[in-house]
Parts: C-alpha cells; sequence; structure tokens
C-alpha cells in the first residue's frame, strides 16, 4: 500500500506543494525549488548570492524536517543559479559544509539559468530524499 501526502510547512506557498512524501514500503519526499524566502513568503537578502543558498538550503531542510527527514536522506540536489561562476565563488562550501556534516555527497545539477521566479532571488534549490 502507498500513498501520498503534501508537505507544506511554510503557509505561503502557492500553486504547487512544498514537497510530496511517496511512502510505500520505502519513503521518496520530492522537495520543490526552494528559494530565499522567509517564513511569510517575502524574498529575503537580495542579490546575496551566500546569504540566499545558506537560506534556501535552510528551507530545505525545513521541508526535509516536516517530512521526517533530514539532508542524510536526500539522494538528489538540483541547484539553479544566475551565475554558476560566481556561485562556484561565493556559495559552493556552504553545501560542502552541509552536506560533509550530514554524511552524503548526492548527485545532482548545477545550472544556470535565465532568471527564477521572483527578481530578487538568485538561487533555488530542489531535492529528492528516501528513508
Amino acid at each position: 500500500m502507498s500513498g501520498k501526502t503534501s508537505v507544506n510547512p511554510f503557509s505561503w506557498h502557492y500553486a504547487d506543494d512544498q514537497g510530496v512524501l511517496v511512502q510505500s514500503p520505502t519513503s521518496w519526499l520530492f522537495v520543490s525549488g526552494q528559494t530565499a524566502m522567509s517564513d511569510e513568503g517575502e524574498p529575503q537578502h537580495p542579490g546575496d548570492l551566500r546569504a540566499q543558498t545558506e537560506l534556501s538550503l535552510a528551507n530545505v531542510k525545513t521541508v526535509l524536517r516536516a517530512a521526517g527527514m533530514s539532508l542524510a536522506d536526500v539522494v538528489q540536489l538540483n541547484t539553479h543559479v544566475l551565475d554558476v561562476d560566481r556561485f562556484r565563488v561565493e556559495a559552493a562550501d556552504v553545501f560542502e559544509r552541509e552536506f560533509t556534516a550530514a554524511g552524503v555527497s548526492p548527485p545532482g545539477v548545477l545550472s544556470q539559468v535565465v532568471k527564477l521566479g521572483h527578481p530578487a532571488l538568485v538561487v533555488e534549490i530542489d531535492a529528492i530524499a528516501v528513508r
């Protein structure tokens, strides 16, 4: 028997869920793109790539926790930025620190995009976790 449960720790989500937990013998969590939004849905740290990366990843962790998971359960991580070269210099070490502490090194994608869903945003992170 399997089931799907919406995971929405933030009250501001729009048409999409922040995550969807699929439970069968194994639980899968699909975390939608998380950005540097406050708990109220306001963009934070305009233009500050490092601060936005920190908050975006913190928001991923919030969705994971809401589903009873952690970064240790992440099996794929996709990161979308406005400038890949800038990300590598200013913020890539945030991932190294957080995932080293979690004891995992998930595969994923680092992509440069033309723009994100709000003009103040410079990074968006989505993930898949399994437990």
